[in-house]
């Protein structure tokens, strides 16, 4: 799929900040990663933000930011077969690259692990 707008997408929230849609991100998925500016979704839709960079799971849906210039970030849930495919790569990525979920309280902020750097989590 090359475009977002083309996917059967839900819009949870609109016009915020990159900061504000990765706290509704941590709070609204039950599996939160993190990624770097820049992380592929969808063959070539290319996650933009300000890191760290949240990519929720909630059931079969990938929510993540999208950002369309002079209109704002919004945080969007797909749920399709695209999605499904996407989260397991995540997931698998996930395992060895990319910050797994923090839950009760805590924060990528607050976390000793190193950030990712955009070259690595292509090397696989």
């Amino acid at each position: 799929m090359s475009c977002i707008e083309k996917m059967k997408y839900e819009i949870l929230m609109e016009k915020m900040t990159f900061k504000e849609s990765r706290e509704f991100i941590e709070k609204n998925s039950d599996e939160v990663y993190y990624v770097p500016p820049g992380y592929k979704i969808f063959n070539d839709y290319y996650i933009i933000g300000i890191p760290p960079i949240a990519l929720g799971i909630k059931d079969n849906a990938l929510i993540f930011t999208y950002t369309k210039p002079c209109y704002g970030t919004f945080v969007l849930s797909i749920d399709s077969e695209d999605s499904r495919k996407e989260i397991y790569r995540l997931r698998e990525v996930g395992k060895e690259k990319v910050h797994t979920p923090f839950k009760n309280g805590s924060s990528l902020e607050n976390s000793k692990k190193p950030q990712t750097s955009f070259q690595d989590i292509w090397k696989k």
